[in-house]
């Protein structure tokens, strides 16, 4: 039975707010369009857990979803652990990995260890872009560390007690949110950021949680398509979650994007 806060929060009214064209993080060429909770709310972990479920994600303590003018490539997209099945990379990956390199959890909390690993990722892995140009102590703590109103988990990823990466986890009342992850790019051979999603779905599995959340999959980019190997992957088509990938295991055509440009939330 649905308690009095259960149906408050049903009922509340949440304020969106549209941003102005701004180009594209992802796609050369493309102008995005960004739909905004408002910020002056506190969103709590069960709010986020409802936005999240419509196609939202956070960065820091800002949550929003994709609502750009004739595009629909930003699919959300989350894994059903318990019929997740790992392909033979996946499989390779786990069993030369996780023998090796220890899992530990922290809270969300300021570590200079973690952001060293943090600047040298981004100068390694993604120097072109404006996280690499603006990674400082001030935006590391925004980005990942400032408490937003939920849970925060760093899942450290240690290899002979030497820090090489970290897997920023939100915890939820129906799964775990990979918000990001950043590894030692010394060990790109190993494949980290797999081991890191795979260490997830592990972990959401053990806490008794029925999903992994991934955030936006991409197809036309590389840096976010992998997210389709994590199968079975649903994705959110703007009215329900459903298989992203058909029986022979390819991407279906790609789900339009909710949109919902007005200053509410159904």
């Amino acid at each position: 039975m649905m308690n009095q806060n259960d149906r408050s929060r049903q009922d509340r009214h949440i304020a969106l707010y549209t941003s102005a064209d701004h180009p594209c993080s992802y796609l050369d060429d493309r102008l995005a369009r960004t739909l905004f909770v408002d910020p002056t709310i506190r969103v709590d972990s069960a709010t986020y857990q409802a936005l999240i479920d419509q196609g939202f994600r956070r960065s820091g303590t800002h949550v929003y979803r994709p609502a750009c003018n004739g595009c629909n490539e930003c699919v959300p997209v989350r894994v059903p652990v318990e019929r997740f099945v790992p392909n033979r990379s996946q499989r390779r990956n786990w069993k030369s990995n996780a023998p090796e390199i220890l899992l530990r959890e922290r809270p969300a909390e300021f570590d200079a260890e973690h952001f060293a690993l943090y600047r040298r990722y981004l100068e390694r892995r993604h120097p072109d872009g404006g996280m690499a140009e603006d990674a400082t102590e001030e935006s590391y703590r925004r980005f990942l560390v400032d408490p937003w109103g939920g849970q925060t988990r760093f899942v450290e990823l240690r290899l002979d007690a030497r820090l090489v990466g970290v897997a920023v986890t939100d915890v939820l009342k129906r799964g775990l949110s990979a918000v990001y992850t950043f590894f030692d790019p010394e060990l790109s051979a190993r494949a980290p950021g797999t081991f890191a999603v795979l260490a997830q779905i592990e972990l959401t599995r053990r806490v008794g949680l029925p999903y992994l959340y991934l955030g936006y999959c991409i197809s036309d980019s590389r840096k976010m398509a992998y997210k389709t190997h994590f199968r079975p992957v649903e994705a959110w088509n703007g009215q329900e979650w459903r298989p992203l990938c058909n029986e022979k295991g390819r991407v279906t055509k790609r789900p339009a994007a909710h949109r919902r440009n007005g200053n509410g939330l159904e």
